[in-house]
């Protein structure tokens, strides 16, 4: 955790923001894989982790904005939970540390939020993203499950959105420290890459690198021969001399924060003249999209500066042809460059997509556009002091796609 002040005020500067009602948070509990005392790894809501701090399932926090009140509800450990898993902080510890002014039982919240019902003021809640998170909300607050995302308030997201978005020093030291456990990864797999290697022999051997940088995978790992396929998460092929291989890999810090890389290498080590001369051109759409990147600048130029840097090369190497503003005008890049170049980083590697793409990249004077391989892209709108992005341009030769152009 980061001191408590550094979570007093997040929470001070969200009251501000969001002006009047309760503000309602909940936290992630675990999932079971096959019993449910067989759970995947936790990972906690971001926002939550954002605003408390606090890295553990079973909890939820209110702030009352009229009252000035923050209340932090779990539940302390049982005898038997103390049996199996240990002696474990007290929820008014977990208070002070967070710096919430109460801790309550679990069982306290909805009396709570019948009570702010009561007295017409309002709850805001961010719209959940899990199912289980969902049901709680509507036994909790009395929506139907299928109004809950719909009745998630605005002002809430556009204020956690807007805070979320500009990193503080801390916060860019994490991602740092996230950004160099990854480059070692990538050193790693690069080195150990090799011909008659499967590729999940190199994807165990960097998510053991990351565990014992006390960091842990992201997202489930890319590590293909078959990088055409954006998102191929399988890592079965043995690769061979001549291959390619996508990485798209990142880790996540002690303190939750991510990183999110992707590269090309070969297989033997030396690239072909032809996977030489694209990387080049991805290389240099990658460098000087950075270079442009600064305050006000929108991403969106950003983006289609890229297009045009991927065009001009696949023009000289005689794979596609035309004036090259008309080509990038018409989206004709997208055969072949069909995402967006890049999205915030911070809690999560796509940070805050959760409460909605168009909230988060978006805005009153950039509206996502509907033309192929742009409408992909998650982030639009100008860039500001402290925002953290991801620069991905790429080239795909993705063989359903040619064919159906």
């Amino acid at each position: 955790m980061f001191s408590s002040d550094t979570y007093i005020q997040r929470r001070r500067k969200l009251k501000e923001q969001v002006g009047s009602g309760l503000i309602l948070f909940i936290g992630n509990n675990e999932l079971p894989m096959k019993f449910r005392a067989n759970a995947y790894r936790f990972h906690q809501d971001a926002s939550f982790l954002y605003y408390w701090g606090l890295d553990f399932p079973g909890l939820s926090a209110v702030i009352d904005i009229d009252d000035d009140r923050e209340l932090i509800l779990g539940n302390d450990f049982t005898v038997d939970d103390i049996m199996w898993m240990g002696p474990q902080v007290s929820m008014e510890e977990w208070a002070g540390q967070c710096g919430a002014h109460e801790a309550l039982p679990s069982d306290q919240l909805k009396p709570i939020l019948d009570a702010a019902d009561r007295r017409a003021q309002p709850v805001h809640y961010l719209p959940p993203y899990r199912t289980d998170t969902l049901l709680n909300l509507e036994a909790l607050t009395g929506i139907p499950r299928q109004d809950i995302n719909s009745s998630a308030s605005r002002e809430l997201i556009h204020a956690v959105v807007q805070q979320r978005l500009v990193k503080s020093e801390e916060e860019v030291r994490e991602l740092e420290t996230a950004v160099s456990v990854t480059k070692e990864m990538f050193d790693l797999a690069m080195e150990l890459t090799e011909p008659d290697l499967f590729e999940y022999e190199v994807i165990a051997w960097a998510e053991g690198l990351a565990m014992s940088r006390n960091s842990r995978p992201a997202h489930n790992f890319i590590f293909t021969t078959r990088g055409e396929r954006l998102h191929g998460h399988t890592h079965n092929r043995k690769m061979a001399a001549g291959d390619l291989v996508v990485m798209d890999a990142g880790v996540e810090s002690a303190m939750g924060y991510t990183s999110d890389v992707t590269r090309s290498f070969p297989v033997a080590k030396r690239f072909s003249d032809m996977q030489k001369e694209i990387y080049q051109i991805v290389l240099r759409a990658n460098e000087s999209a950075i270079e442009k990147m600064a305050p006000g600048v929108p991403f969106r130029d950003i983006h289609l500066h890229a297009a045009s840097v991927v065009t001009d090369g696949l023009q000289q190497m005689g794979l596609m042809k035309g004036p090259l503003t008309d080509s990038v005008e018409q989206g004709a890049h997208a055969l072949f460059f069909p995402h967006g170049i890049g999205h915030p980083l911070g809690l999560e590697i796509h940070d805050l997509e959760s409460l909605g793409e168009d909230f988060v990249g978006y805005n009153s004077e950039f509206k996502r556009d509907q033309q192929f391989g742009l409408s992909n892209l998650r982030f639009a709108r100008p860039l500001e002091t402290g925002m953290v992005m991801t620069v991905e341009p790429g080239i795909y030769f993705i063989p359903d796609l040619i064919q159906s152009w």
